[in-house]
């Protein structure tokens, strides 16, 4: 049996290893752990009617109503999932399903589940989560277009306008992207939406993967005037295995995990209501740093970029960092394997990633970086074709103990890393 007492809480951020992988799994922050250990003393089910059950309940609803205020909604808006994979799930299936109940009432004779006749417009940058989630669309007869980014890594509203139909229904467009940080234009996408909407007569349903854009862009619903919205706690300083969708009251969604009416019929499942406690305290306390934060981090970040396109030629940013969350930085190196590359800073104390975690150590290139297209850098001798700049990534992902020492070292420790292949 593996031996895990040598592994701390801490042992991230000691003094040996510098971790800038914020992106993939931020710690848990102390005030979630502590909001988390009251909780936990509770045994009732949230769903029991004595007393011990209401009690539970009354922590539950606390916490949907904090979560509700920071996003400027109603707590009845808030569905707890498992994650933030599972909220995307049940905006995109759920609504698909319930839309594909719709269409069978109507048309005598369809077959089950069939989305046929029904037009879906994804990002080609979404989290596997997303993507996934549309090749079941298809699979049930839907037509999904892919909506391709810009050299900078921005889905422009009017790529969108172009990819629009008679047929469509629902837009899915990431708040952020996961790999290289570009935050998309969403308030214009979906005025963009509203105008067709306008025209056609029927509504579209936007979805937005918020992931970590919560950590530095403000949150409310209102300005930016999405249907459905997607959370995870763990993205935001809180724990894993809790999640949350806004759910906006003109749209109706299908269950997608199925056996009990918890959270109003929409997710089958005894809530956590402390892992709902620990979500409302993390998001509550990066709402308040997310000024002081946005401005460390984007130092940090900026000069961590300058050091390694100084001192290692050829290197490319991988989209724009005008456009970037403050503290996510992906490049890619002419002439190096990243994972040896990961593996070599890992061995000298510095955690880093070449991808989505969720991608890492499966195919080679990363789908994100492959749709900016071949990248020139500032001296025309160098040039990376589309597919190497795709498969020599490496992610840089900072957070609230990362220092200007930490992001030094890293620079020097990764040149000469570079030196060594």
């Amino acid at each position: 049996m593996a031996d895990f007492t040598q592994y701390t809480p801490l042992m991230w951020f000691s003094k040996k290893r510098i971790y800038l992988d914020y992106a993939s799994a931020p710690p848990v922050l102390s005030e979630a752990i502590r909001r988390m250990r009251e909780v936990e003393s509770l045994v009732g089910n949230p769903g029991a009617i004595h007393a011990e059950g209401v009690t539970a309940k009354k922590c539950l609803d606390d916490s949907r109503k904090r979560i509700a205020e920071l996003l400027g909604c109603k707590a009845r808006e808030i569905v707890f999932t498992s994650g933030l994979t599972e909220a995307n799930n049940l905006a995109i299936l759920g609504f698909a399903r319930e839309l594909s109940t719709r269409l069978n009432l109507v048309e005598q004779g369809s077959t089950l589940c069939s989305l046929k006749g029904t037009h879906w417009i994804v990002s080609s940058i979404e989290h596997d989560s997303v993507l996934e989630c549309f090749a079941e669309i298809e699979r049930m007869g839907g037509s999904v277009s892919h909506v391709e980014p810009d050299e900078r890594g921005l889905i422009l509203p009017e790529s969108v306008l172009v990819a629009l139909r008679l047929e469509t229904v629902f837009v899915s467009v990431g708040w952020a992207n996961n790999e290289i940080g570009i935050v998309q234009p969403l308030a214009k996408i979906v005025r963009t939406l509203r105008d067709f909407e306008e025209k056609q007569g029927r509504p579209v349903v936007f979805h937005t993967d918020a992931g970590q854009a919560p950590l530095y862009l403000p949150t409310l619903i209102n300005s930016l005037g999405v249907d459905l919205l997607s959370l995870g706690g763990n993205k935001l300083y809180g724990p894993h295995g809790i999640g949350a969708l806004y759910l906006s009251s003109r749209v109706a969604l299908a269950p997608v995990v199925v056996g009990g009416k918890q959270e109003r019929g929409l997710r089958a499942g005894t809530e956590s209501a402390a892992l709902a406690a620990g979500f409302a305290a993390a998001f509550e306390v990066v709402a308040k740093e997310r000024r002081s934060e946005t401005e460390r981090l984007q130092k940090l970040r900026d000069d961590l970029a300058r050091e390694i396109v100084a001192r290692i030629p050829g290197t490319i940013v991988n989209g724009a960092l005008d456009h970037a969350l403050p503290h996510m930085l992906n490049v890619s190196i002419p002439d190096i394997s990243s994972e040896y590359v990961t593996l070599a800073l890992d061995s000298a104390g510095i955690a880093v990633s070449t991808k989505s975690a969720c991608r890492e150590g499966e195919e080679r290139m990363s789908h994100v970086v492959l749709a900016l297209g071949d990248a020139k850098n500032a001296a025309p001798s160098v040039a990376l074709a589309k597919e190497e700049r795709a498969s020599n990534t490496i992610r840089f992902s900072l957070g609230r103990e990362t220092t200007m020492a930490n992001v030094r070292n890293v620079a020097s420790v990764l040149c000469e890393v570079i030196k060594r292949t």
